[in-house]
């Protein structure tokens, strides 16, 4: 019934249906009432589970929309359901994979308030608190920012319009990405030295390239826009250079796979108003 209804997507009132062909009277409620229990049995893995992420030095973040139902409304307003991710398989770290979301829809201050190190996390504003000196205490977190989200806007440009300004500047992230190919799995040492070696020059061409084209460019085109959004990020689009154990991009919290599990085995359970 679990797997039926969180990895198929098939609702309760579905599943009771099915089984009544069956000859089984198995009514929606009594079925809501074994996902609560089954919820609670699992409620100390999942705890471990959140533990165990948050503990990690280099964590992935992203926020998926939801669509939750307002009581008394009759309709359905956006929630947001934020994803935290633990994974050192690129640069071989020994700590297995994880992932945690919360389904609180509270910014993530409060969720990642006793932790820090490194955070891979697109631009969105619930984020910016944790980068911020406050109260004379350092930063939570240095943010590292995604590669894959600068591109998307160039690349979108590109196919709008044909702009040779955004192939170029598309050629040159090509590259970067390219260079990542060849260091996956390898250890944090060897991923920083070649990523010196071989991107860091990439890196300063293009942001020469991208500087001068912003003054060819009408300032209020999309194309402007989406090179001032990487500009606007340089210093934490570069820290992935520095450090081995960093990703290029945010792409591990934002695949289908991982909001595929998000929403399956580590879920927290809160049933209040989310629209089955």
């Amino acid at each position: 019934m679990l797997a039926s209804k969180y990895c198929d997507h098939l609702p309760l009132y579905r599943q009771s249906l099915i089984y009544g062909r069956d000859g089984m009277n198995l009514d929606r409620a009594l079925l809501a009432e074994w996902v609560g229990k089954a919820a609670a049995l699992m409620a100390p893995l999942v705890g471990a589970i959140e533990v165990h992420v948050l503990s990690g030095p280099v964590l992935f973040a992203d926020d998926t929309p939801v669509p939750v139902l307002e009581p008394g409304r009759g309709k359905t307003k956006t929630g947001r359901l934020w994803v935290y991710l633990r994974d050192e398989r690129p640069h071989g770290g020994p700590a297995p994979p994880a992932v945690t979301p919360d389904r609180k829809g509270e910014h993530p201050q409060r969720t990642l308030s006793d932790a820090g190190g490194f955070l891979h996390a697109d631009g969105c504003a619930g984020f910016a608190a944790l980068y911020e000196a406050r109260n004379g205490r350092p930063p939570s977190f240095i943010e590292v920012a995604c590669w894959a989200h600068v591109r998307r806007k160039i690349y979108d440009v590109h196919v709008a319009t044909g702009s040779p300004i955004a192939a170029k500047a598309l050629e040159r992230i090509g590259h970067l990405f390219a260079i990542e190919r060849t260091i996956a799995g390898q250890a944090p040492e060897e991923r920083r030295a070649v990523r010196q070696r071989d991107a860091l020059p990439i890196l300063r061409d293009l942001a020469v390239f991208l500087d001068g084209a912003l003054t060819r460019l009408p300032g209020k085109g999309e194309l402007a826009g989406a090179i001032r959004y990487a500009l606007s990020r340089w210093a934490a689009l570069l820290r992935y250079v520095d450090d081995g154990r960093l990703e290029m991009t945010n792409n591990a919290a934002e695949s289908p796979k991982i909001r595929s599990q998000q929403m399956t085995l580590t879920s927290k359970p809160n049933f209040e108003g989310i629209a089955e």
